[in-house]
């Protein structure tokens, strides 16, 4: 929205105080899955707790990806056994999702089974294990809020990001394991993405612009911002720049002033 020239941009580098590092990695086929419950079932034994998210509730026959419902049968009857399991996802009332979560908050549950809606708001310090299954069907932006529902305690934490397909990980799932950097991984996904267009309401895919690159050139945007900012300032209706005016209205017509300033 900086484009628009009427907004700044607030930069927080930290992280919030206490915040362990999370060493993530990619777990990609069955008997590197194994060592994920391995290990989850370790830190378990430590008295910690872990997370297993799935981007599904219940089966589907169209979709081959992990659903809540079945990894939380087959984990309990199988990798997993012995252990307190519980599951959460949206389509329980609400009630019993809260009692659930207060479960595990509690450390009257091991392992909490769940679909992103634990994706923000949920802050357990004894969880340190985060095991995202089918991590390729997630994106950049939902894998780190996801990640970071670990870390948040006094241990460092670990992040499993595991798949099922062949050859080397997608590049979303790489720039998971490459960094914990939210600029970074912000600057990875808008070149993954695009960055869609300044005069329309598509926020991905190909930009409008026909030269310039909002990413690739931020500091020429930044620049430009800067003199239109002293441009208006000293004149606002550019009465003595009517060069300018004239490309404006080149330009822009009544629809694209619309929705510059419609809101």
């Amino acid at each position: 929205m900086t484009v628009y020239g009427d907004l700044d941009v607030s930069t927080i580098t930290s992280k919030p105080a206490g915040r362990q590092p999370i060493v993530t990695t990619w777990a990609n086929g069955p008997l590197m899955e194994e060592a994920v419950w391995a290990h989850v079932r370790g830190e378990v034994a430590e008295g910690r707790q872990a997370y297993v998210v799935c981007p599904l509730i219940e089966e589907s026959d169209k979709l081959e990806v992990a659903s809540a419902e079945e990894t939380f049968a087959r984990l309990s009857s199988g990798d997993l056994a012995g252990l307190r399991l519980g599951l959460l996802h949206g389509r329980l009332p609400s009630a019993e999702k809260e009692a659930i979560m207060g479960r595990f908050r509690a450390g009257q549950l091991d392992v909490l089974v769940a679909t992103t809606v634990i994706e923000v708001g949920v802050d357990v310090p004894n969880a340190t294990s985060m095991v995202i299954l089918d991590a390729d069907r997630f994106g950049i932006a939902q894998l780190h809020q996801l990640r970071g529902r670990v870390g948040r305690g006094t241990e460092a934490s670990t992040c499993f990001l595991v798949t099922s397909g062949e050859g080397e990980p997608s590049a979303r799932v790489q720039a998971l394991v490459d960094t914990t950097d939210g600029f970074v991984l912000a600057e990875v996904d808008l070149e993954l993405r695009g960055e869609g267009t300044i005069m329309n309401t598509a926020q991905k895919g190909r930009s409008d612009l026909k030269l310039a690159s909002l990413r690739r050139d931020r500091e020429l945007v930044a620049q430009a911002r800067e003199s239109a900012f002293a441009i208006v300032d000293a004149d606002p209706d550019l009465a003595d720049l009517p060069e300018l005016r004239d490309e404006l209205a080149l330009f822009f017509d009544e629809d694209d002033e619309a929705f510059l300033f419609k809101s």
